[in-house]
């Protein structure tokens, strides 16, 4: 993959578990951060997701 830094071969070629870790943490980290981010931009629509959520939850049969 040319142009994305840090992938140089084919995926998994010489990918430690422990850099799969960290990058997948990197990126949890990062989409976590975005949606802090867009419940403080558009409060509306973050109360009325976590309304949904709740609703959802509260009809659910286990």
């Amino acid at each position: 993959m040319s142009g994305v830094p840090g992938m140089t071969g084919p995926p998994g070629a010489d990918e430690t578990d422990a850099e799969r870790r960290r990058r997948r943490a990197r990126f949890l980290r990062e989409l976590a951060e975005a949606r802090e981010l867009r419940n403080r931009v558009q409060p509306r629509r973050a109360k009325a997701a976590r309304l949904r959520h709740a609703m959802r939850m509260r009809t659910f049969r286990w």
